[in-house]
């Protein structure tokens, strides 16, 4: 008989738990690591700037939070990284995959080395970490948690199909694992976020453009990385423990609205 989850909200809902966070020097990942030490647990945030990541383990505390440069993308690096984990603690009870990436562009103006760029980094490792995870602590302990981030609306968005595309492959993966893992006490859950006020997002054109992309979104606001956060955390915890293999929107209604902007003009000779 399962037994009857504590408070999620209480201070040590995560007490005595080792989370790896990827890209948790900045953004999401920064708010989620931020998030699983304030209930109580232990995290390994990883990315490949040092100096935010050096932040954040400062702030956090070098007793609960390690801080550890890592491409995702290259193998070796992930083995160097989980060895560290391995010295560190005995256990990994949660994975949030919080790196990515991607660049604007038209679907005609993308190239198969840009689709693969991005694939790499949000699909390839993604896969790649999860299986190291789940082998080395997730299965033999029989419990874990595996968070992954994608995309809203859920439906392709203009000038981000490959990632779009990426993205959605994430929702996939995460059914698969409450399909074949559940036998090992292992949950999965993607996390869609919709317009999320990070430092990534005001990199393609600062607050102006933020501000515009608010004015289709029916809360008519950007979210912010500790709603996101404060999900994630939650689901870790054993009051989400009947939670797995689907995807949740944070997006202020984004994905239920849809684009929430006219579709372009028809190009001259289009039938």
């Amino acid at each position: 008989m399962v037994e009857a989850p504590g408070s999620p909200l209480a201070a040590d809902a995560l007490a005595g738990r080792v989370a790896i966070v990827t890209g948790g020097g900045t953004g999401i990942g920064r708010a989620t690591a931020r998030a699983f030490v304030q209930a109580g647990s232990h995290v390994v945030i990883c990315g490949r700037r040092p100096e935010p990541l050096a932040a954040v383990e400062a702030e956090l505390g070098a007793d609960a939070c390690l801080a550890r440069p890592c491409d995702v993308r290259e193998p070796e690096q992930v083995g160097s990284l989980l060895d560290e984990v391995a010295a560190r603690h005995d256990r990994v009870d949660a994975l949030v995959h919080c790196a990515g990436g991607q660049f604007a562009a038209p679907l005609a103006e993308t190239s198969m080395k840009g689709l693969r760029a991005v694939h790499r980094l949000n699909v390839d490792a993604v896969w790649d970490l999860t299986q190291r995870v789940a082998e080395r602590w997730m299965i033999p302990q029989r419990q874990g948690f595996v968070c992954v981030v994608g995309f809203s609306p859920r439906r392709g968005i203009p000038l981000m199909v490959h990632s779009s595309m990426a993205r959605s492959a994430l929702e996939t993966f995460v059914s698969g694992i409450a399909l074949e893992w559940s036998a090992y006490g292992i949950r999965a859950v993607c996390i869609a976020p919709g317009l999320i006020e990070t430092e990534g997002m005001l990199g393609y054109g600062g607050q102006d453009v933020v501000d515009r992309f608010a004015e289709t979104v029916p809360m008519k606001r950007p979210g912010r990385p500790e709603e996101v956060a404060s999900l994630i955390a939650f689901l870790a915890t054993p009051a989400a423990g009947y939670l797995t293999g689907t995807t949740i929107a944070v997006d202020g209604g984004a994905d239920a609205w849809g684009l929430g902007t006219a579709p372009p003009d028809l190009e001259p000779g289009t039938a």
